[in-house]
């Protein structure tokens, strides 16, 4: 088969690599359509010592089953391979297993390729007539969902009552804003430094949205703030503009320096909490609700061809990219 595979830093090849291998209980799927998500470019910079060269990465798919009870059936995949028997995965937190391994992580090769194999119990069958491109947006649209649910369950106010800022204008920072939107909570900011993506958020989206290297959020301005860079500036950013008794719920994983202004936390009893993918709920309801219309018409992703991604990433990383989402596809 073909594949988009990272051979070291800033450098990525479509080339011939082996069929993957099927252990048991795995099946094949033909991928049609994979995003880039932020963690493939930090392997892409070599900032993920997870995800040695050579390797295909990418983990958010769609594609048709070709073995198993789903053959000949368009499917989205949890890229997320859990043991299945601890105390996390029975107690409904599989995303918590010690065990956990995701597929573009050693040692289980990617999706940016066009045969993957994953477990069948990892499989969601997509409603006939689904785009392949749109499908590919449940993995991450599936980690804001879980961060707003996270977060709803802690907050002191219903969402609707609520003002909230996001973190970063990416995939899963506009989802999450898009998913905040959907539950009521109209007044929402978007925090971007790239000036395209602010536009496109602006534009289509109808979003507020600020450069935070030239204005800051509102000082104790609200009740929510989710953090989808995870970097210390962006950590600061959210204990400054958090209210009294509000909620910060971080997803990103850009670094682990410090930035949390620990005494306003403890002193207005502010709620931190991490949130790290979903479960498998999430990503069933994740497609019910893109297949819904729930989110809008998704117009904010740019389609690539597998075979130029490596000319994605470079955009990407250049900060030339409008889009929030950019998916390959065969």
């Amino acid at each position: 088969m073909k594949a988009l595979v990272y051979t070291g830093v800033q450098e990525l090849k479509w080339q011939d690599m082996p069929d993957p291998k099927l252990s048991e209980g795995d099946v094949e799927v033909v991928v049609e359509a994979a995003g880039i998500c932020g963690s493939d470019m930090h392997a892409y910079l070599g900032h993920d010592e997870r995800r040695p060269a050579p390797l295909i990465l990418g983990h958010e798919a769609s594609g048709l089953a070709t073995t198993g009870k789903f053959k000949g059936k368009r499917v989205v995949f949890n890229p997320l391979v859990t043991c299945g028997i601890c105390n996390d995965c029975l107690g409904g937190r599989p995303n918590l297993c010690a065990k956990r391994e995701i597929i573009s992580m050693m040692p289980r090769q990617g999706a940016f390729a066009e045969k993957v194999a994953i477990p069948e119990s990892n499989i969601v069958e997509i409603p006939d007539g689904m785009d392949p491109v749109k499908a590919a947006l449940t993995e991450p649209i599936a980690t804001a969902l879980h961060a707003v649910g996270v977060a709803d369950r802690i907050l002191w106010r219903p969402l609707a009552e609520c003002r909230a800022l996001v973190l970063g204008g990416g995939a899963i920072g506009l989802s999450a804003a898009l998913i905040l939107r959907s539950r009521g909570c109209a007044d929402v900011v978007i925090a971007d430094t790239n000036p395209l993506r602010r536009s496109a958020a602006n534009s289509e989206e109808g979003f507020e949205t600020l450069d935070p290297l030239s204005t800051s959020p509102d000082q104790n301005g609200f009740d929510l703030v989710i953090d989808a860079v995870g970097g210390r500036k962006t950590r600061e950013m959210a204990s400054d503009s958090i209210r009294p008794g509000g909620v910060i719920a971080h997803i990103g994983l850009m670094d682990s320096d410090d930035g949390l202004d620990i005494r306003k936390l403890t002193l207005q009893e502010v709620t931190f909490v991490g949130t790290y993918t979903y479960t498998m709920v999430d990503f069933r309801s994740t497609v019910e609700v893109l297949h819904s219309g729930a989110l809008g018409n998704l117009n904010w992703v740019q389609q690539w061809s597998f075979a130029d991604g490596d000319q994605a990433f470079q955009k990407l990383h250049a900060g030339k990219i409008a889009a929030a989402k950019i998916v390959l596809t065969r």
